[in-house]
């Protein structure tokens, strides 16, 4: 069953766009947090989840090979994004309404379990989230859900960080009112036009 539109909608994709995370290479900083989060959680399966308007597409996960997105209709996460404020936990997909016929629970990856905690943005917008997955019913802990959660702000830190180096780096570059390059960033790139020229003519 598909999630439905949260109410902010539009400002939340707006939020999420600002970052221009989505279809980013592979970082180090978001990777980490995944593989940290399945060995605390015990599960098979972690991932940094991001809900497009038509997908949730994967920053970091693992257990997952090959896979970088599903469609939005089967996403847990985008039904964790509608309570911004606390855990999505589903004990047993099977016996859940919403998710009981879904193709990701009747096939691969098998989810049984499922944990989300919302990625929330300084201004409140849900961007995705930090979710486990087992493929065998089970809750989480205490514990479990306190780290988990931890760790959901940690990924909205380095999103928030990754943010503000990407605005120092283009503020050090342009004309703040036009644009346009300044001098710095056209002398970096006629320096690297005349390198390259170099190792052409040799």
């Amino acid at each position: 069953m598909p999630a439905e539109l949260p109410v902010n909608e539009v400002a939340r994709l707006a939020a999420l766009n600002r970052y221009g995370v989505l279809d980013t290479p592979a970082e180090q900083a978001f990777d980490d947090i995944p593989t940290v989060a399945a060995a605390l959680c015990s599960v098979p399966i972690a991932v940094i989840t991001l809900v497009d308007e038509h997908r949730q597409w994967f920053k970091a996960a693992v257990g997952l090979d090959g896979v970088t997105e599903t469609p939005r209709s089967v996403a847990f996460c985008a039904h964790a994004i509608l309570e911004p404020d606390q855990i999505l936990e589903v004990p047993d997909a099977l016996d859940d309404p919403r998710f009981a016929r879904n193709p990701l629970v009747l096939g691969e990856p098998n989810i049984r379990f499922y944990a989300g905690a919302p990625l929330v943005s300084p201004d409140g917008q849900a961007l995705g989230t930090l979710c486990v997955i087992d493929r065998v019913p089970r809750h989480l802990s205490p514990r479990e859900r306190n780290a988990l959660a931890s760790l959901a702000r940690q990924v909205v830190a380095q999103l928030e960080l990754r943010h503000l180096v990407a605005d120092l780096s283009l503020r050090s570059t342009t004309d703040v009112l036009t644009r346009a390059w300044n001098r710095r960033a056209f002398g970096q790139r006629v320096r690297a036009g005349k390198g390259f020229a170099e190792r052409v003519e040799r």
